[in-house]
């Protein structure tokens, strides 16, 4: 199989497996976000296996699936921030896929992309559900890190079992075939 085509197929598993993730949700935010079942590490791993410009499409294509699937939608730019851009941020991992630990802290830089862009829309467009006397940039920094913190935290914990750790690097080893 060739590489375009292998990073294809694992990309597209990767999106369902996520989508199928998302829809296990431990936690419900009362005004969107959740903590899924690890959703985010799927779309994560195709950065770290295929390296950034897979990462971003695959994140960014899983983005507009969620956004077909539980649409939230105000305005154009609310929708391109909370979906394509914010999930698309997931693939930043792709940066560190060639470095030790590289896992690990792509994980965490495509989380801290995913959060980005959730704090900011949460700013830009949901300001006005912010507490009274609560500054919105507060706000949308403890609601959207409560969600997406608690499932990174969940994701690290896992990560750290050495039985997926080990069966992890032999994928990425599958992967890196050629």
């Amino acid at each position: 199989m060739n590489n375009t085509t292998k990073r294809l197929v694992f990309s597209a598993a990767a999106i369902a497996l996520a989508q199928t993730a998302s829809m296990i949700k431990v936690i419900e935010m009362p005004m969107g976000g959740s903590v899924t079942l690890l959703s985010m590490l799927f779309i994560v791993l195709i950065g770290y296996w295929f390296g950034p410009s897979a990462g971003l499409i695959t994140g960014a294509a899983y983005g507009l699936l969620q956004f077909m699937i539980e649409p939230v939608f105000y305005t154009i730019p609310q929708m391109l921030t909370d979906y394509p851009l914010a999930f698309g941020a997931l693939g930043l991992s792709g940066f560190f896929h060639k470095q030790k630990h590289g896992l690990i802290i792509g994980y965490l830089a495509g989380v801290l992309g995913r959060y980005f862009f959730s704090f900011l829309s949460g700013v830009i467009f949901f300001a006005s559900y912010a507490p009274d006397n609560m500054p919105a940039a507060l706000y949308s920094l403890v609601y959207n890190g409560s969600y997406l913190g608690t499932e990174a935290a969940i994701t690290f914990i896992l990560l750290a079992l050495p039985p997926v750790s080990k069966a992890l690097q032999q994928v990425k080893r599958m992967v890196s075939e050629e």
